[in-house]
Formats: structure tokens, sequence, C-alpha cells
């Protein structure tokens, strides 16, 4: 028998979402037997939007769901809300729809899957975005009313509020005109909060609307990569530059007691996206790491909450499975151990993370663990981590090392006796550091090390621009003459025109640099000495003569 209400292919997405959000794994393949068991004894929908069921557990439980209000649906079981009797409800409501029951049994990776394949059998119902206009408003109305209870209502249910408010929308596709227009709609029913709710609520709108725009990760068998379209990926950075922008101010802490739970729940739910992100993705992971590092840190100096963080994050190994993002899951431990000053422990787990997943870690990550040691102000702590942290930038750009390379003159400026550990580090990051090391060897006037760093690996004095050359031509001009000489041999031996040009050029700085350092008697003495042992180089003589070198 055909189901009285069919979902469109949007409902059905959205239903996967909410299946993600509001239950483990561990209840969804509870909530699977139960339903395969046959427990779901009774099914009515009085409408399109409500299902009454009853459900055969250790008694008769009945379930009462609200699939555009999902925070409000109940079960009389002990748990009251986002239970298995729950779940064997939606299995049993989709297999009704004749849709995949395994689609929502893995709701937690097939939440990037965009449209169900029944989009091609059958006319999809208009959406409210197709709503006339006078519907529209009302539908706001009556959205602006429940919003009135954001304060009380769980995180869940926010989340559901945005998703009815992002429904009304027009625009579709997924680009930055579709961001701010789901953000406006969104920010239209917010009802007067606190600062710190306020805070909360305006994140919120940000990462509910960047799920709709981030693929998760994916299913079994699965590519292990997902992707965005251009235009796509420009409104999803846009949105996390937004949302960096949320931490920039402390949040404003009050005595209300449902902020604490919200901050609770945040944190939550920042757990779980960032533990199922897809691997080329960091955007949750990041957002998990900026809300620690801005607004729990600050406020939350007593080390229990990070060990309460520690034993979820432990737990979520068993809670999700396959489809446990394991590299953040490290990252965060990791993080969690230097919260608690537990550097050794920190550095061991992130060294395995780079042994299991090598070149995997992005900068951004890195640079966060240093980022918490140098708000703690403990510069010792921040000296060791600079050590661990260097040798793992090894596949990042110089703009990354170049933030690194700050931290190292921060530590400097209160440790100067830490010099020498951090020319240790950065000979150790060698070669790949090599821009960075030179900088800053230039930057503490180490000449002479400078020197034999580009005679090691044959630079050519040229490639130079005459202001990096001047500092040591004027305090250590004898240390350029081996590095101009190694290079004209070179030039030489190349016999071509051009490698002739370059030898002459050099030639002449030689000469002033002798003249300069009052010894054009070597000068001369070399000179004769070079003319003469390439005398048979006619083209050569030639670019002495026109470089005014011979006569």
């Amino acid at each position: 028998m055909k189901p009285t209400y069919l979902m469109d292919d949007i409902q059905w997405q959205q239903l996967i979402e909410n299946v993600a959000d509001h239950f483990n794994d561990v209840t969804i393949k509870r909530g699977f037997q139960y339903f395969k068991q046959g427990k779901v004894k009774e099914f009515a929908m009085p409408d399109a939007d409500h299902i009454a069921a009853v459900v055969d557990g250790s008694e008769l439980y009945e379930v009462d769901l609200h699939l555009s209000a999902f925070a409000a649906s109940r079960c009389t079981c002990p748990v009251h809300t986002n239970c298995k009797h729950m779940i064997a409800v939606l299995l049993n409501y989709a297999n009704e729809q004749e849709l995949s029951v395994h689609a929502l049994v893995n709701a937690h990776s097939t939440g990037f899957t965009r449209l169900a394949t029944k989009a091609d059998k059958r006319n999809t119902p208009p959406s409210r975005s197709n709503l006339s206009p006078d519907h529209k408003e009302t539908t706001r109305t009556a959205l602006s009313k429940t919003a009135s209870k954001i304060p009380d209502m769980p995180i869940s249910g926010w989340h559901d509020l945005f998703d009815q408010c992002i429904a009304l929308n027009h625009v579709n596709t997924q680009n930055s005109q579709y961001v701010q227009s789901a953000l406006a709609s969104i920010y239209a029913v917010k009802p007067p909060l606190s600062p710190g709710m306020q805070q909360l609520y305006g994140l919120h709108a940000h990462l509910r609307v960047l799920e709709k725009l981030v693929p998760q990760s994916p299913m079994s068998g699965y590519p292990t990569h997902t992707y965005m379209g251009y235009y796509t990926q420009i409104a999803a950075d846009e949105l996390k530059e937004a949302i960096e922008r949320d931490f920039e101010s402390p949040l404003e802490l009050t005595d209300e007691p449902m902020q604490e739970a919200r901050m609770a729940e945040t944190l939550a739910y920042l757990r779980r996206k960032m533990l199922t992100e897809s691997r080329n993705g960091t955007y949750f992971s990041d957002t998990y790491y900026q809300f620690w590092l801005h607004w729990v840190y600050p406020e939350r100096q007593d080390s229990s909450i990070y060990t309460e963080e520690l034993q979820h994050l432990q737990a979520a190994e068993e809670d999700l499975g396959t489809t446990l993002a394991r590299l953040p899951w490290m990252l965060a431990r990791s993080w969690m151990h230097i919260f608690q000053s537990h550097d050794n422990e920190a550095w061991v787990l992130l060294q395995e993370a780079e042994r299991a997943f090598p070149l995997k870690i992005s900068s951004s990550q890195l640079l966060l663990f240093l980022q918490a040691l140098r708000k703690a102000e403990d510069w010792a702590r921040l000296k060791d981590g600079l050590r661990h942290i260097g040798p793992l930038l090894h596949s990042h750009r110089d703009d990354h090392l170049q933030d690194y390379i700050h931290d190292w003159d921060v530590v400097l400026q209160h440790l100067p006796e830490a010099e020498q550990d951090m020319w240790d580090t950065l000979v150790g990051m060698l070669p790949f550091a090599g821009r960075m090391y030179e900088e800053a060897l230039l930057a503490h006037e180490k000449w002479r090390s400078w020197i034999d760093y580009q005679l090691s690996i044959r630079s050519e004095p040229l490639s130079f621009r005459v202001s990096v050359l001047q500092p040591i031509e004027k305090n250590a001009p004898e240390l350029l003459l081996p590095f101009y000489h190694q290079a004209v041999e070179r030039y030489v031996l190349e016999k071509n025109r051009a490698s002739y040009k370059a030898a002459v050029k050099l030639l002449k700085r030689l000469f002033k640099l002798y003249k300069k350092m009052k010894q054009e008697s070597r000068w001369e003495l070399f000179f004769t000495t070079f003319t003469s042992r390439h005398s048979r180089l006619r083209a050569l003589q030639e670019e002495l003569r026109k470089g005014k070198l011979l006569s």
C-alpha cells in the first residue's frame, strides 16, 4: 500500500541529516535491529509532518515524531528522546516510502549524498521556496514564534529551526548568494538574546549553512575524497572566514543557566562533525579548535573539562566505528593533552598521527598547537613545541613557515638562551625550510653561516637582489669572495656566451670588493692567472673586453 504522504527529495535529504545530527551509531544499530525484528507495532501519520507509532521494547513505548521540528520529538521510554525506538520508527517510515533503509542506517556517512535516486521516478512536490509570498510570510511568522524559545531549546532544535528558515529561500544554487539568502532568513527570526547567546546563535547560523555546502564523510566503499564545485568552494571558504571572525570577540559570559548547556551542546556537535569530516576538509576541525582556543580555554582553567573531553574522544572510537575520521580524532586527543600541560603525551600522539597519515596534517592545525602554547605564555613549552612541530611542516608553503619562525622570534624575546635550539631545529628542517633558514640567518646577521649554506647548495649570486647582499658587503665583504669565485668558475665551465656574460658581471663585483678591502694586488694576481688560464676561450676574452676588464 502506498503511503498517504510522500516525501520529496529535499525532505528525504533533511531526514538523513536529522538522523546524523540526533543519533549516534550505537543507537542507530540498535534501532535497526528493532526494525528488522518487526517491533514497530503501530504506525500512523496524522499529517505530512507528524508520525505517531508504538514500539515493542521492554514494554510498549509511544513514539511521537515531528519531522520539521525534530527536537520536539519524544518517546515514552526512559531515554525520552533520540532513542532506538525513534530510529525503528524512522526506518519503518523510509521503508514505506520505498526509500533506502540503509541510507538512514549509514546517515553519518551518507549525509553528503544530495538527492535520492527516486528523483527520476516521480515528480517532486513543490518545496517551500515555491510557496506564495503570503504563505511564506505566515510560515516566517510561525518560525519567529518558535524562535522566541531559542534560549530554552537545545542546539539540535536551533538547527531544525534554521533548516526551516533556509527552506523558505528562492536561491537553491549553492554559492555565495545562497549563503547570504540563508543567513538572512535565519537572522530574520532571531529573537532578542543576551550577548553570549547571540554569539552562539551567530556561530550556529554559520555552521548550519556550512553543513549545506560541505560534503560529509563518504560511505564505506566510496572514494575517500569528496569534492565541491568552484562556486560552492568559494562560498564555503567565505563562511569559514566568517566563523573565524565569530571567535575574534571573547565569549560574553552571563549567569544564564542555559548558556552553559548550549556551550556543552555546541562542543558535542563540533566534536561529532569533526570526527566524521571527509579527509579533504578541515572546516569543522578548525572550528572545533578555535572554539576551544578562544571560547573555552580562556574561561575554564579547571583541567577536568579536558579530562572529560578526552573521555568523549576515546568513547567516539566505539560509537562511530568505521565512520570515525581517525586523523582528526588523533589530533584532538593530542590537543587536549596540550591544554592539560601533558606535552610529552601530546607529541607522542602527534608523531603517531604523522606516521599513520603522512603529509595529511594541515599546517593550520599544526600551527594551532603553537597558538595554544603562545596563548599560555609558557615560553619553555612553546620552545619545545616549535622543536616538535617544525619537522612536520615539510609539505607546506613558505607563508606558513613565516608564522612558524615568528613564534621562534617570540620565544627568543623571552628566552635568549634558546637561540641555539632554534638553529639546531632549523638545520634539522633542511632542505624544505631552506628559504626560512636563509632569512633567519640574515635577520640574525649570521653572515658566515649564510654564505656557507649558499656554497653548500651551489646558489647563483646573480639570483639575489642587491639589497640581500648589501649588508654582507658592508659588514663582512671578505665572505663574499669564495661565493663569487666559485660561481665564476662554474659559469666559465659552461662554455657559452650567456654564461661568459654572467662571469664578467661577477668579476666586476670581485674587482670592487678587492678594491674596497684595499687588496688590489690580490686582484691583479688572480685576474692575470685567470685570463692566462682561459686565453683560448675567444668568446670569454671578447666579453672581458666588452666589460672593460681587458684592454
